[in-house]
C-alpha cells in the first residue's frame, strides 16, 4: 500500500539523488573546478544498466560535463551519474551532503555489480533523502541561493526538459489549445515499490513540491503503473487548490 508520512522521514532516494549531483556539478562548473566544456570518456566498464542511454551506446564516447549533467536528469542516465560521482569524488560529495544536507545520503555509484560495491552497499544501505530536503533544495535553487544566476538558469532549464512526466506533470492544467498553463521543472525517481517526483511548479507564485512514496505493489516500469496513476490522480486536486491560493489556474 501507499503510505502518508512526515516530510522528515528518510526514504530511499532513488533517482532524485541526482538533484543534489546536478547542483554540485554546476557548482563545480561555476567554481572553475570542472568546466562545462570538459569532456569525459565513457569506458566500457563505466556503462551502468537501468535508466539512460549511454549504456546502449559504444564505448569511447566523450560527452561534455554539461552533456553528462543534462543526461543525468532528463533521461535519468545512470552511466552519466556514475561519471559525475567519479569526477566530483564520492568522499567529497558525502562530506558536502553531511555538512549541508544531513538528511540526504549518497552511499555510492549506481547499479554496480556486487564485486564493485563498497562496504555500505554490500550491507544493503541505500542512498536516502526526505521530502523536506528535496522541496527545500528546489526552493533554494529557484531563489538563486545555491548557484550564481547563469548556472541557476542552466539547472532550471535542465529540469524543465526531464522526459519522465508521469506523476506531477501528468495532469497539469492545460489551455484550450492544449498547452500547459504551468511549467513543471521536475525530477522523478523509481525503484520497485518506490515512486518519487519532485518539482518546481511555476504558478504565478511558484511552488516547490516533493512527493515521495513507498510501499507500492505494481512492479511494472510503465506509465500505467497503478501506483503511479493513483499518485498522479490524487496530487492534482491539492495542487489545483494551491494554484487558486497562489493566483494561478485550476481545473
Amino acid at each position: 500500500m501507499l503510505h502518508r508520512e512526515s516530510g522528515n522521514l528518510a526514504l530511499p532516494a532513488a533517482s532524485i539523488i541526482k538533484l543534489w549531483l546536478l547542483v554540485r556539478g554546476l557548482w563545480a562548473a561555476q567554481s572553475g573546478v570542472v568546466p562545462l566544456t570538459e569532456r569525459l570518456t565513457v569506458g566500457a566498464s563505466d556503462r551502468a544498466p537501468g535508466s539512460g542511454v549511454l549504456h546502449e551506446l559504444g564505448a569511447g564516447l566523450e560527452p561534455s560535463w554539461q552533456d553528462l549533467l543534462t543526461l543525468m536528469v532528463i533521461v535519468s542516465d545512470n552511466t552519466a551519474t556514475n561519471l559525475v560521482i567519479g569526477r566530483l569524488g564520492l568522499k567529497a560529495l558525502q562530506d558536502w551532503l553531511a555538512a549541508e544536507w544531513p538528511q540526504t545520503r549518497l552511499v555510492g555509484k549506481l547499479q554496480l555489480p556486487p564485486p564493485e560495491r563498497n562496504e555500505a552497499q554490500l550491507r544493503g544501505e541505500r542512498n536516502q533523502t526526505t521530502a523536506d530536503d528535496a522541496a527545500t533544495l528546489l526552493g533554494r535553487l529557484y531563489r538563486g541561493e545555491l548557484l550564481d544566476a547563469a548556472h541557476t538558469r542552466l539547472a532550471l532549464d535542465i529540469l524543465d526538459r526531464q522526459q519522465f512526466r508521469d506523476i506531477l506533470a501528468r495532469h497539469v492544467p492545460r489551455a484550450a489549445a492544449g498547452e500547459p498553463l504551468y511549467r513543471v521543472l521536475s525530477k522523478s525517481g523509481e525503484l520497485t515499490g518506490v515512486h518519487h517526483d519532485v518539482c518546481l511548479l511555476l504558478t504565478p507564485r511558484p511552488l516547490s513540491v516533493a512527493l515521495l512514496s513507498v510501499g507500492g505493489h505494481d512492479p511494472r516500469e510503465h506509465p500505467d503503473n497503478r501506483d503511479v496513476t493513483l499518485l498522479a490522480a490524487t496530487i492534482w486536486p491539492l495542487l489545483a487548490a494551491l494554484g487558486e491560493v497562489y493566483g494561478g489556474h485550476s481545473s
